[in-house]
């Protein structure tokens, strides 16, 4: 089969290949995957560039969706020709969804609804779990305003739609007017221009100085602030998946005296029973089209450079999504 790896930390440029390797066999309680799509993550780009190989090749990328070819023993044969799309298909395995077939459990392989094509299935291990997951502790939305950072991301558009389906009114942080419009079409009421514009000051003057009831951040690293500055009302909530820093000073005596509750959460890492909820919820949702997906930029395999570099460019709007049939 053909695949993209990598053998050691670098720029895509530098380190991605393209080429043959084994078609993989399913062992006991696995499934075979002949991918269709495979999607391309910040956090795929990121692992490229310094995460240490834990294996002699890594083969990128948790997202994708496909169609099942093969089981193996304990894995029902009624599965073989089943549509799914795929969770944590590289978090602590080597070989990932960057290649025509992949092995993995059973479990990680979804059930993908018919009105739901393969480019959308490349988008919901990561992006649309993190957004169910994020909105879920952020506890109930209705009627309340919410600081979403990010409102363009992959993420933020996901969960863009979640706050407003759950009656939240949501506040985003952007980067230019086009990004402005694509979360809009999510959902979104107001934009900050967080590039030009002081965040805090325009929160404070779109809730009439009262701050915002929950923040859900993607950069904890550059939001941290915020709460030090007014931007949160006392007892609210920050809701974080993400930073661009591994150490965060935070202004204790204002998360202290504003009663202000910190949840973090690694959407590769959730317990059981919340990616059991997300799962479920994340069926419903795609049975009943209440989700909104965005594909951006498309790349062949041969590409994979490129489809790297577009999610490192940061401008891309949507999922960079590869097609791999």
């Amino acid at each position: 089969m053909r695949a993209a790896w990598y053998s050691h930390n670098g720029e895509a440029k530098d380190v991605i290949v393209v080429g043959e390797m084994p078609t993989p066999e399913p062992g006991p309680g696995e499934v075979r995957v002949r991918l269709h799509t495979s999607g391309v993550n910040p956090s795929d780009v990121k692992s490229r560039r310094a995460r240490p190989l834990t294996d002699p090749r890594i083969v990128p990328h948790s997202d994708g969706a496909g169609v099942i070819d093969a089981v193996g023993a304990g894995v029902a044969a009624s599965r073989v020709g089943e549509r799914v799309w795929i969770w944590n298909g590289q978090w602590a395995r080597p070989l990932g969804t960057a290649s025509e077939w992949m092995v993995l459990p059973s479990a990680q392989a979804v059930w993908l609804p018919d009105g739901t094509d393969f480019a959308a299935g490349a988008c919901l291990g990561i992006p649309a779990l993190t957004a169910l997951q994020a909105v879920r502790l952020a506890g109930d939305l209705k009627d309340k305003t919410v600081l979403v950072t990010g409102a363009s991301s992959a993420v933020g558009h996901y969960i863009t739609q979640l706050v407003t389906q759950a009656g939240g009114r949501v506040i985003g942080t952007v980067g230019s007017p086009v990004k402005a419009s694509h979360a809009q079409a999510a959902g979104m009421q107001e934009a900050i221009f967080y590039k030009t514009e002081p965040v805090a000051e325009r929160v404070k003057a779109l809730t009439n100085g009262q701050g915002v009831s929950v923040i859900i951040d993607m950069d904890f690293s550059s939001t941290a602030q915020l709460v030090a500055s007014g931007a949160l009302k006392a007892h609210g909530t920050v809701v974080c998946y993400g930073s661009n820093a591994p150490e965060v000073p935070v202004n204790f005596r204002a998360l202290l005296f504003g009663s202000i509750t910190l949840k973090f959460f690694l959407v590769y890492d959730l317990t059981p029973e919340d990616r059991a909820w997300g799962l479920a919820r994340l069926t419903e949702l795609l049975q009943t089209g209440q989700l909104q997906h965005s594909i951006g930029p498309r790349f062949a395999l041969a590409q994979m450079v490129q489809a790297h570099e577009a999610v490192e460019g940061g401008q891309a709007l949507g999922n960079v999504v590869v097609d791999l049939l």
